[in-house]
């Protein structure tokens, strides 16, 4: 399927050759059309429902979504278990689009994928949780329904709902971070979010923050989301129960000695009545989210950072050393603009929220595509009747 980009490039082209322009004012000329175009295209989309996807490792949770970002209806099912090989989790999505479509005239499908997804949000390159690999998605969708169906990262897909319904409203540019199991983001500028020569910008998780540091489970040490992430959270305060330290005493009454127990949501919950440990390591989380900030305000300069994911749930906890640090780390700190630092206004549901939006997108050239056809059609119902009323007028002489 051919993106609005590919689309709206030869007529930019020609318009400039035709002009007779020099070669640098042609490129110059397609560019500033293109992204004039892209950056409009989310006000002029159909106000039509789509439907979002959103796939992680645990869950498929599928919603239809109206032009305002509301959520008209949720549904949601665990991800299968057979190997969640890519048949048996594409049959899932498309049950759900089915069962939704019986209650509501949907008009595309955004999927939100935990992985890599190309640069023509067609192929997951790989997902983590799930053993795709190299994997058409969007075209094996796109065949089992009637409707276009739009691939992108979930990271992209919460960072376009958090700008266009949520905390980064307004802002120009902006970036966002899912601090959950590990850490993930995307990049808006201008009304687009930038994927990357490959389609795989954003993966802030992997910098590496520590030399030789812990291991990640990408291969490498030291990476950002092995000291801000649930994961983080969660093996600092098994380690410190494991070892039956006098500040655990708390949480390990909280299992009863279960060490394996303890979660991230757990910690939070006794980090709000007062526990100190727990206060403790979610500053420590917060202050490695502020360094790594830091960091990325140095590269790319946005106006707002969003936070989101399960652990921001933490809110303050977190999010208020995270800006402390930040603060400190800061290049240039006492002598430049900072961005703003909030936390995201649209919880689990946000990933599922900007599929969806993304989707209507590609609804407006089914929607022209559908109108060509219907008109093609009538236009052959017209030639047919000409053609059997002049059948019948020579047959008459």
């Amino acid at each position: 399927m051919s993106t609005y980009r590919d689309l709206a490039l030869p007529r930019a082209l020609g318009s400039a050759r035709a002009a007779g322009a020099p070669i640098g004012s042609r490129r110059a000329t397609v560019l500033r059309t293109v992204g004039t175009r892209e950056r409009r295209s989310h006000l002029t989309a159909p106000r039509v429902p789509t439907v979002g996807i959103d796939i992680g490792g645990t869950k498929v949770m599928a919603g239809v979504v109206d032009a305002d970002g509301n959520i008209l209806e949720k549904v949601r099912t665990e991800t299968p278990d057979k190997s969640k090989s890519p048949r048996v989790v594409e049959d899932t999505i498309v049950e759900l689009v089915l069962d939704l479509s019986d209650r509501h005239d949907v008009h595309a499908v955004g999927i939100g994928a935990a992985g890599w997804v190309d640069a023509d949000r067609n192929r997951v390159l790989f997902a983590p949780h799930l053993s795709w690999r190299n994997e058409p998605l969007r075209d094996r969708i796109a065949g089992r329904l009637a409707v276009p169906v739009l691939v992108d990262n979930d990271a992209n897909t919460a960072a376009w709902a958090e700008w266009r319904f949520g905390a980064g409203r307004g802002e120009d540019h902006l970036v966002m971070i899912t601090l959950g199991t590990g850490i993930g983001g995307a990049i808006l500028e201008d009304g687009q979010v930038k994927r990357g020569k490959f389609g795989v910008a954003g993966e802030f998780g992997h910098m590496q923050v520590v030399p030789g540091g812990h291991r990640c489970p990408c291969g490498n040490r030291g990476c950002w989301e092995q000291y801000s992430s649930g994961n983080a959270l969660v093996r600092e305060a098994r380690e410190l129960a494991a070892a039956d330290s006098p500040v655990a005493y708390g949480i390990i009454e909280h299992v009863k000695g279960s060490i394996a127990e303890i979660t991230g949501p757990m910690i939070t919950e006794l980090a709000r009545e007062g526990d100190a440990m727990c206060i403790e390591l979610l500053q420590d989380i917060g202050q490695w989210l502020g360094v790594g900030i830091a960091n990325l305000a140095a590269a790319l300069d946005p106006s707002c950072f969003v936070i989101g994911g399960g652990v921001s749930a933490a809110d303050d906890l977190l999010i208020g050393p995270a800006r402390d640090a930040f603060r400190r780390q800061l290049t240039g700190r006492g002598y430049r603009p900072e961005a703003r630092i909030a936390r995201a206004q649209l919880g689990p549901e946000a990933g599922m929220v900007g599929a969806a939006d993304l989707a209507r997108l590609v609804a407006r050239r089914f929607r022209r595509a559908n109108r060509r056809r219907v008109e093609r059609y009538e236009r052959y119902e017209r030639y047919a009747e000409s053609r059997q009323e002049a059948q019948e007028a020579r047959e008459t002489l």
